[in-house]
């Protein structure tokens, strides 16, 4: 029996945003009784708002809220538009092959993250998952043998709670309190490493149709420049720079973004008119730390680590989310698998550990690459962005994090083998862009022909692929060598079917 002080679950989910949301449904479609804490009250800001398709195709179809989604009015984002690299040109990337052959599922969204967080955590609640709002977790439980069985928290009136659980999901973020309670530690990037300063501007230009509802990445002497159109009239607007200007950007945030939009031809052309906004949720400049890092554990028994908990990279190919929702479905399958005696626990997680990883190490590569190719040999921002200027600390940090990993993916064994595939990959996408450009853009092909694009697309299609077709998406190949595969409904792990 429950009491008012304690009371048990099978799973405990901290952290409400898409991450925690995603999770919770997944397992709570189930039948498991889950229970999610959320430290703030929603509505609430966030940002990260740019998304992928695999993220709205794959993912949100599996949560049932695709239509929800459509009827909120997001606009509509059929790719990203660079000025970035050698080319001065501006460049589209387009989530489909071919600009003249696009599909029903060739697009994402621009969401404002108050209304597009609520929507996951409310079908949460709807289906089936105890949503608590305004309560901050203080402490993880173990039991004798040593495996996380639980946690405390508190009420908004300050009344501590336990609550028992066979999975503690720590979701809540890059502030989380916890995560260091799954072992091992946070390592930092040092070439992912940098601030972020950001607001909020009504009546921005938009690129023209059909990519008025792209994302605008511009780089420019001190960093680059976000331009995400959010409505018709409202658009986010962001500068990443180096962290040795947190002096200047925290000391007048107002006149440094002022001055590196002035930096910026681009982005201030695009301004040229815009009011920026001074109330409600967007009414204030933002500064955010920039910083990408990885925890070397993602897992120990009873307590999982989702979304940027256990990892975050730059986030200029808006990975963030995508990255979040997935690591949620991963880890939503190994729940749910264990829990009905489906995989051992060891398997179960190795198998979500090892494909977070892989996920996280093809969006750092990819990255890597991008940074890498553009030049711009007077700025102190864009020289310390090339991979022969990292120190090995880094690269070898890289080929840690890869280890394991399938030849076919990383073949990796030092510093010096991972500095030479980063540049080659890296040569190899500036290549690809320049065809792009040459050929004026009338398919994606010879983008897709780059080795670090096809891995960054790769996982988040088929994610895409099996949510819409189920069983008709055809049978599963295992990610790495003896692993297992998705089931047809994508809620567990399976062992590949030896026919």
């Amino acid at each position: 029996m429950s009491t008012a002080q304690h009371e048990e679950f099978d799973v405990v989910v901290v952290g409400g945003g898409p991450s925690g949301s995603t999770l919770a449904t997944l397992v709570a479609m189930q039948g498991h009784r889950v229970l999610l804490l959320e430290k703030e009250t929603f509505p609430r800001y966030q940002i990260g708002e740019s998304l992928l398709p695999s993220t709205i195709h794959g993912i949100c179809h599996l949560l049932g809220v695709t239509d929800e989604l459509a009827s909120a009015g997001f606009p509509h984002k059929r790719g990203g538009t660079f000025r970035w690299g050698a080319n001065s040109t501006p460049w589209n990337f387009s989530f489909s092959v071919s600009s003249k052959v696009s599909g029903p599922t060739s697009f994402a969204y621009q969401v404002e993250r108050s209304k597009f967080d609520k929507i996951l955590l409310d079908n949460a609640a709807r289906r089936g998952v105890e949503v608590r709002e305004n309560r901050t977790v203080t402490e993880v439980v173990e039991d004798g043998d040593g495996r996380v069985s639980g946690l405390r928290y508190t009420d908004p009136d300050g009344t501590e709670r336990e609550v028992s659980a066979q999975y503690v999901v720590d979701a809540s973020g890059n502030t989380s309190r916890i995560h260091k309670q799954v072992g091992g530690v946070r390592k930092y990037s040092d070439f992912f490493r940098s601030l972020a300063l950001f607001g909020y501007f009504e009546n921005g230009k938009r690129l023209d149709p059909p990519n008025s509802g792209n994302i605008l990445c511009v780089a420019f002497g001190s960093g680059w420049f976000w331009y995400i159109p959010l409505s018709p009239t409202l658009t986010s607007v962001g500068a990443v720079v180096r962290r040795e200007d947190a002096a200047k950007i925290q000391g007048d945030p107002e006149a440094a973004l002022r001055g590196l939009i002035d930096e910026c031809p681009m982005i201030k052309e695009y301004l040229d008119g815009a009011t920026r906004v001074t109330s409600g949720q967007y009414g204030q400049l933002r500064v955010r730390k920039d910083y990408s890092y990885h925890h070397t554990t993602f897992w120990r028994p009873g307590m999982v680590l989702v979304g940027d908990a256990a990892c975050f990279v730059d986030p200029v190919f808006s990975s963030g989310v995508h990255l979040a929702t997935y690591s949620s479905l991963l880890a939503a399958r190994s729940i749910n698998s264990v829990l009905a005696g489906k995989i051992g626990e060891q398997r179960a997680f190795d198998e979500f550990e090892a494909r977070y990883r892989r996920e996280y190490g093809v969006f750092y590569e990819f990255l890597t690459s991008f940074y890498d190719m553009h030049v711009d040999e007077d700025s102190y921002f864009w020289s310390a962005k090339k991979v022969i200027k990292s120190d090995h600390a880094e690269l070898e940090s890289f080929v840690e994090l890869v280890a394991g990993m399938s030849s076919a993916d990383f073949d990796l064994t030092d510093a010096e083998s991972g500095a030479l595939r980063l540049k080659q990959r890296s040569a190899e996408f500036a290549d690809a862009i320049d065809s792009l450009v040459d050929q004026g853009e009338e398919n994606m092909a010879p983008l897709f022909r780059s080795a670090v694009v096809r891995q960054a697309m790769q996982e988040g299609s088929q994610v895409q692929t099996k949510a819409q077709l189920g069983e008709y998406a055809g049978d599963d190949i295992p990610v790495f060598e003896g692993g297992l595969v998705a089931s047809p409904d994508s809620m567990f792990w399976q062992e590949q079917d030896p026919a």
